[in-house]
């Protein structure tokens, strides 16, 4: 009795921590993709995870420098929004935040230009997407 009580409590405690997890607040930033990129390459494209609205992104860059020189936004209706953003993000750093138009969208992927900046250590960067509902 008291295996099955104690087996029913950790089955509940699961699903509220994966609901807890699963779900993106008004206003809370949460990674929505990430791409280890080569030097060797100049384009990638991250896949969108997940099935929430984003009315907000932002990029950050770790491990390495990172110089985006183009970067489009492809959402789930196949409609895409060109972001001009040029911009050199030092490793650690972030990009200034991006305005969604037409409000809260799903995002299907992220295709995105880039230059290596600097002397390259590793070889790679990390580029993290994070997106705001």
């Amino acid at each position: 009795m008291k295996k099955l009580l104690y087996s029913k409590i950790t089955l509940l405690l699961g699903i509220v921590v994966w609901l807890t997890l699963s779900f993106t607040l008004p206003g809370d930033w949460s990674v929505i993709g990430e791409r280890s990129v080569k030097f060797t390459s100049d384009k990638d494209v991250i896949k969108v995870h997940g099935n929430d609205w984003y009315s907000k992104l932002k990029i950050k860059v770790v491990d390495a420098p990172l110089h985006i020189s183009d970067f489009d936004v492809i959402f789930e209706n196949g409609e895409r929004f060109d972001v001009s953003i040029k911009e050199n993000i030092r490793q650690g750093g972030e990009s200034r935040v991006i305005d969604l138009p037409g409000g809260e969208r799903r995002i299907d992927r992220i295709e995105f230009r880039y230059k290596t900046v600097g002397r390259l250590r590793g070889g790679t960067a990390n580029v993290i997407v994070y997106g705001r509902r």
